[in-house]
């Protein structure tokens, strides 16, 4: 897969889940605009709490893999991926994390 498809479904997979996100979440917010009421819903029942935690381990995953890279690699702005996890998602924040990680790190050629 070369540079520009790479980067285009990145960011595709990016703005697509924030719009379907927003689509599906923005509504129910409106109604009841209570975060904490918000929040705890994620966790109605057994499978819900499953893909919740899922997710909150996904983006630790991706602190650890974040700090890991900022003294590795010196990966700068990846702090701004962690932030973008919480809202909209984790899958935001990894996909502008990959998209941001790629411009900055060398290519190894074997």
């Amino acid at each position: 897969m070369n540079n520009g498809v790479y980067k285009t479904l990145l960011l595709t997979l990016a703005v697509s889940f924030t719009l379907l996100f927003a689509g599906i979440v923005l509504p129910a917010f409106i109604q009841n605009p209570n975060i904490l009421a918000a929040f705890g819903a994620g966790f109605v029942n057994p499978f819900s709490s499953g893909y919740s935690l899922d997710v909150f381990f996904c983006w630790a995953i991706l602190a650890v893999w974040v700090i890991y890279d900022a003294k590795a690699y010196s990966v700068k702005r990846g702090w701004l991926c962690l932030v973008v996890g919480i809202v909209p998602g984790v899958a935001v924040g990894f996909a502008l994390y990959l998209f941001i990680r790629q411009q900055q790190v060398k290519e190894v050629k074997a």
